[in-house]
């Protein structure tokens, strides 16, 4: 047979895209049209009917940058139009490439409902099938201008990124608002030609199915008349009938199509863009249920859910009956879809805490998965919390993004820092917007790691951020696809369902041990310095004012347990953790916000905290400690007069500095000595030496705080990366405007190194040390105005450590220091918490600090043999995309070194640096609710329980890595202990010793308790 596939697939391709495309429509008439611009931000509906509406024609320019043009759409279906289906098509001038992320409009009914959504690749709303002639049309459409922010490849920075600075130039041309007639039989011929076309392409040339399709296709189009594409469509279609009814093979690869809409809380759109994106998708979603009975749709973020019940109540009424029939599933159990590393421990509990509750109140179902597609990496604290919060299943794609290093599994179990398990599953289609293509149906048989073991996979498939969700388009090729030769099987179905067989046939999946570590967006621990830090303060007033507000529920006559001011409080932090708002990879406006609502927010919990200490009863100053270690300190009076104190944790003491004086400061010259360290600053602002005099060692092998200021200019993702390749070009700063000492007391002692560089920007360090401490303190303020720089500071480590650990969640992760493997080199920048350790066997030093999470940490080996590891933390970038201004400005950072530390010196140098101690003018002295004792026991959080009983909830984990026991004493008459799970759901009984509880704990177990308060 002769070769004639380039001439039949290039027939095929020009008769359906010029002839079989272009007659979907039978039929149009263009609707009558006038608009309204509403000014400034969104306007309720109420307010958009009653506006003036001025005439309006197509073709006309439209849509300032953020703003919401109104229009009001009216028209007549013709009489002969009766019997068929009509709907309205409109095209507001969408551009691009991008379903979402751009032009977006909802259309209401004349009162108010919300009936559909008008997105790229989804234009259509349907009014009748069968129509009635003469029926009328009457629609306000809520368009929204946004701005595609990552227009022309990331080409450079752009001022659209704010309403602030975006102009008023509009944005888009609309095109088309008709009535049509949908030709029914040319729509199933459009994707019968779809499906087997793309089937085609991806079959081997030696394949007899790709040649069977190829000739089915070369005559089926043979029947075509061009003259009367509608009336000979159903003779092309029963044509095409035999080729799209073959079975696949019996062992074919198996999707499980999961609908679908990823929606970010925030991204290149501010948080109230994104309140109206959700009710679009969402309206299209429900429609789409109706439509075909077997769609399922799986939605995380309680958030989400909770923005929609707010703001389009008949939406919330549409999803409940979706989830009612089944069509709809809420997934991931988070109130949102947090960042996988940077919110800390307790904040990461209460997402799953908070999701979940809201899934369970709304719906009376508990979500058994965790949902986060699109997380930068995944903290390996994830699968101890997650199964506490009751989960079985874990979802992930975003590894698939890896630069360098391919991951081997894509079902697995996944394997956290105590050892817990939980079933783990990234889709090998490599997206979370799926749209069953044949390249994408042969990527994920391709792509599948268990091939042997198992065979299904799973495809979340739709159009998000703003793409109006999955579109019948999509639901009719799956149909195509539930079983045909040469592809995979499509089945549309519950996450639930595709994990419980996916578990069923392969329970002995490989397992993956540690952190799921993204070779890219690196840069994420450290964009936004200010969001991060905001977060990292947030966090820990919250656990201030929790403590201290249980402190005086227990022991403040009157006093009331602030339930609901606390509840909201929390749902603000966890908003702000969301994937691209804590990352630092949005937009301007959102991290604009997102600041000043740190902001109420740290003065909101300053006010719950001030108020229950207050609660507390009057007597003498105090000092309080938050922290779940004992602390002997330097704090500061009113009046800035520095003493000693010595506070028991979580509970308060005189500010009186009762305790024994340690050793004094001495300070000669740039030297600080307190009798346990004696650092010298250089006359270059560095540290020229750091002495533990308690071990009789120098700590540093080169400059210590050697402040490094490197140019970076990633390949692609501004704010989302950091290449290798900065490393290669920067400018040490060794030219400081001054070096002062600038305070000599005995209890404290500090040098002031001030440095101006760049362009016009300016550090202040200063340098302190306390007496009784042998943390070194850098407290930092920098005034930024660099553009496409990092700067870090480091600390050269006479240490020869195999590995580093790190902070994360309820516990620490350890990395080598060395590059053996590709693995091992791609993890050049990484993250954590409140402290990096390094260690040989006897001696170790932490680098703590309070906002920072990016750093690294390297090896080298010395001329005269001895061995110096470098931590360095990451502190400022300035990437301009999509934030042209990001990092701008004035920052205040606080880190310390540690010598002679060890990992518990670590944890609870952490806890007070980033939890200072905290004085009131006068204040009662309760004893502390609880207080743990035994090594590694470590309170991480302490409140009322949530369904008001009034009973204590307190959380404790092992934090050194090993095996932990001792006792949780109470401050109160304790009535009986439970276990509970993180919702606080009863597990078993706790044992009690009076009033205390016997614990044990293994290597970074988090353990929950519900501790009955009894009479006095």
């Amino acid at each position: 047979m002769h070769d004639e596939r380039r001439r039949i697939e290039e027939r095929v391709e020009r008769l359906h895209n010029q002839r079989i495309k272009p007659a979907l429509y039978a039929a149009a008439v263009p609707l009558e049209v006038a608009a309204w611009q509403a000014p400034g931000e969104p306007v309720p509906f109420a307010e958009a009917a009653a506006a003036a509406y001025e005439p309006f024609a197509t073709g006309t320019p439209w849509g300032p940058p953020w703003g919401t043009t109104w229009f009001r759409m009216h028209g007549r279906v013709p009489d002969d139009w009766a019997g068929r289906r009509v709907e309205a098509v409109i095209d507001l001038g969408f551009v691009g490439d991008w379903p979402g992320n751009q032009a977006e409009a909802l259309v209401h009914l004349p009162d108010g409902t919300p009936l559909k959504a008008v997105n790229p690749l989804n234009q259509y709303v349907p009014i009748a099938n069968p129509a009635t002639g003469g029926e009328p049309i009457d629609y306000l459409v809520e368009a929204a201008s946004n701005p595609d922010i990552l227009a022309n490849d990331f080409a450079g920075p752009t001022p659209l990124g704010d309403v602030l600075t975006a102009g008023d130039a509009p944005l888009y041309s609309f095109r088309r608002a008709d009535l049509a007639v949908l030709d029914e039989e040319v729509f199933h011929l459009d994707l019968d030609l779809q499906v087997l076309r793309e089937l085609m392409a991806e079959l081997g040339e030696h394949e007899p199915r790709r040649h069977e399709i190829m000739h089915a296709l070369d005559h089926a189009m043979d029947l075509l008349d061009l003259d009367d594409i509608a009336g000979s469509a159903p003779a092309v279609r029963a044509a095409l009938a035999p080729v799209l009814a073959k079975p696949a093979h019996a062992s074919a690869h198996v999707v499980s199509g999961v609908g679908h809409a990823h929606i970010d809380s925030a991204w290149l759109w501010p948080i109230r863009e994104t309140k109206r994106k959700t009710s679009r998708t969402f309206s299209n979603v429900t429609a789409l249920a109706d439509e075909y009975e077997e769609f399922v749709f799986a939605c995380s973020q309680a958030q989400q859910y909770e923005w929609v019940r707010d703001n389009y109540p008949k939406v919330w009424a549409r999803i409940q009956e979706s989830v009612k029939r089944g069509q709809w599933a809420p997934v991931g159990g988070m109130w949102v879809e947090a960042d996988g590393n940077l919110p800390g421990g307790e904040a990461l509990a209460r997402q799953l805490i908070h999701g979940k509750r809201f899934f369970m109140e709304h719906f009376g179902i508990e979500t058994k998965g965790v949902w986060l597609p699109d997380s930068f990496g995944y903290t390996a604290a994830y699968p101890q919390l997650a199964k506490l919060a009751g989960n079985e299943w874990f979802l992930t794609q975003k590894i698939s993004w890896n630069q360098t290093n391919t991951f081997p599994h894509h079902t697995f179990w996944w394997e956290g820092i105590d050892g817990t398990r939980i079933f783990t599953h990234f889709p090998p289609v490599d997206t979370y917007n799926a749209s069953f293509t044949g390249e994408e149906m042969a990527r994920a048989a391709r792509n599948y790691r268990e091939k042997g073991g198992g065979t299904r996979s799973l495809a979340p498939f739709g159009w998000g951020d703003g793409g109006g969700g999955p579109t019948r388009e999509l639901m009719e090729r799956a149909r195509r696809l539930r079983d045909l030769e040469g592809s995979p099987k499509v089945e549309v179905e519950h996450p639930d369902a595709f994990f419980a067989k996916a578990r069923a046939e392969y329970e002995d999946a490989p397992v993956w041990v540690g952190e799921l570590y993204l070779e890219l967006h690196r840069a994420t621990y450290t964009s936004q310095a200010r969001t991060k830090q905001g977060n990292r303060r947030s966090e820990h007033l919250l656990r201030e004012a929790e403590l201290w507000a249980t402190t005086a529920a227990l022991h403040a006559p009157g006093y009331a347990y602030p339930y609901e001011r606390l509840d909201r409080l929390w749902k603000t932090v966890l908003l702000h953790q969301f994937h691209d708002i804590l990352p630092g990879s949005s937009i301007a406006w959102v991290h604009r916000e997102a600041e000043a609502e740190y902001a109420r927010v740290a003065q909101e919990l300053e006010a719950l905290t001030a108020e229950a200490t207050a609660a507390l009863g009057g007597g003498t100053a105090r000092v309080f400690n938050t922290s779940p270690f004992d602390r002997a300190e330097v704090v500061r009076t009113a009046a800035g007069t520095p003493v000693y104190v010595q506070v028991p944790a979580n509970g308060s003491a005189p500010l009186t500095g009762t305790a024994t004086p340690p050793q004094p400061v001495e300070v000669s010259q740039r030297v600080l000595d307190n009798g346990l360290v004696r650092v010298e600053v250089a006359a270059d602002g560095t540290l020229a030496s750091v002495r533990d005099l308690r071990a009789d060692r120098e700590v540093l092998a080169d400059r210590g705080n050697l402040l490094r200021l490197h140019t970076d200019l990633p390949n692609y993702w501004d704010a989302w990366d950091i290449d290798k390749h900065y490393r290669n070009r920067y400018t040490d700063l060794l030219e400081p405007d001054s070096v002062t000492v600038v305070e000599q007391d005995p209890l404290i002692g500090a040098v002031r190194v001030e440095r101006s560089f760049g362009k016009g920007s300016r550090i202040t360090q200063t340098v302190t040390v306390r007496a009784g401490s042998p943390r070194i303190d850098f407290e930092t303020v920098i005034d930024w105005h660099e553009t496409e720089k990092i700067l870090k500071a480091g600390f050269p480590v006479d240490i020869r450590a195999p590995h580093s650990s790190a902070e994360i969640q309820f516990g620490h992760i350890q990395r080598p220091t060395h590059t053996n493997t590709s693995w091992e080199a791609a993890r050049f920048e990484v993250s954590g918490h409140r402290w990096v350790h390094i260690a040989e066997p006897g001696y170790g030093v932490a680098v703590i600090n309070d906002s920072t999470y990016g750093h690294d940490v390297t090896r080298t080996v010395r001329e005269d043999g001895g061995t110096t590891t470098t931590v360095r933390l990451s502190l400022v970038r300035a990437p301009r995309v999509p934030d042209p201004g990001a990092d701008q400005g004035r920052h205040r950072i606080t880190y310390s070194l540690l010598p002679g530390a060890s990992i518990e010196d670590a944890v609870a140098e952490g806890y007070a640096l980033n939890l200072p101690l905290r004085s009131a003018d006068s204040a009662g002295a309760p004893r502390p609710v609880v207080s743990a004792e035994g090594e590694g026991v470590t309170v991480e959080a302490v409140k009322l329980a949530d369904d008001g009983s009034g009973d204590v909830i307190v959380r404790i984990y092992e934090s050194r890595g090993g095996r932990a026991g001792g006792l949780l004493r109470t401050g109160f008459p304790l009535a009986g202990a439970q276990l509970t799970d993180l919702l606080e759901r009863p597990l078993g009984a706790a044992d009690t010793d009076g009033d205390a509880v016997p614990v044990t704990l293994r290597p970074f177990e988090v353990r929950t308790l519900r501790l009955a308060v009894g009479g006095v």
